[in-house]
């Protein structure tokens, strides 16, 4: 039987135990008939609700769970910490999954896009990207069926097939590393490997 305790534990990061997180994953399965139910909950209002960081050029940059939602901002890397951290704290499994894109959507330059999967009873592992939607971008909670924010249109692009139970380290420094977000905006963290094991 697989062993889900990685993909629930509490970290520095991923920091559900942090009070404020507390209260909001249980605000979001109050009166909840079913996993499914909160995890759809979870995923639409960390989509919804925290700002993407580029989208509104909203400071500060984040990183932790706690962070993304006290700031009610964060890229797409702390907006899935915050997801993680929401969906582990209602002992259901999450875990993190990344893509390589281009920025701009012309060729290079390429960066790291950070997603989820979370795992369902009814359908195992099911990906999910809390981005935040946008012209454009349509991504939906409608498992089986897989609806992400992007598709891979270069060869250079890929979609990891890992689900890690931590993010990539990578990412956690590139998010430390600076304050703004236009700053984050110009170092974005790539990873033109074939896949996410260093």
């Amino acid at each position: 039987m697989e062993s889900f305790t990685s993909f629930l534990r509490s970290t520095e990061v991923i920091d559900w135990s942090h009070p404020e997180v507390l209260a909001k994953s249980r605000e979001l399965a109050a009166g909840s008939s079913s996993p499914l139910e909160t995890a759809r909950r979870c995923f639409e209002w960390v989509r919804d609700q925290i700002q993407h960081s580029n989208d509104f050029h909203r400071n500060p940059v984040t990183c932790t769970a706690s962070e993304a939602l006290r700031a009610g901002t964060g890229y797409c890397y702390a907006k899935s910490h915050l997801l993680a951290g929401l969906l582990r704290a209602n002992s259901i499994p999450a875990g993190f999954c990344y893509q390589r894109l281009s920025i701009d959507d012309a060729g290079a330059p390429y960066s790291l896009h950070g997603l989820n999967a979370v795992h369902l009873p009814e359908f195992g592992w099911y990906r999910i990207d809390a981005r935040g939607n946008k012209p454009g971008v349509d991504a939906q909670f409608r498992p089986p069926i897989e609806q992400l924010a992007f598709r891979l249109n270069f060869p250079e692009e890929r979609a990891f097939p890992e689900i890690l139970p931590d993010p990539l380290p990578i990412v956690v420094g590139a998010l430390r590393a600076h304050k703004t977000w236009d700053a984050m905006l110009a170092n974005l963290p790539d990873w033109d490997r074939p896949t996410l094991e260093s």
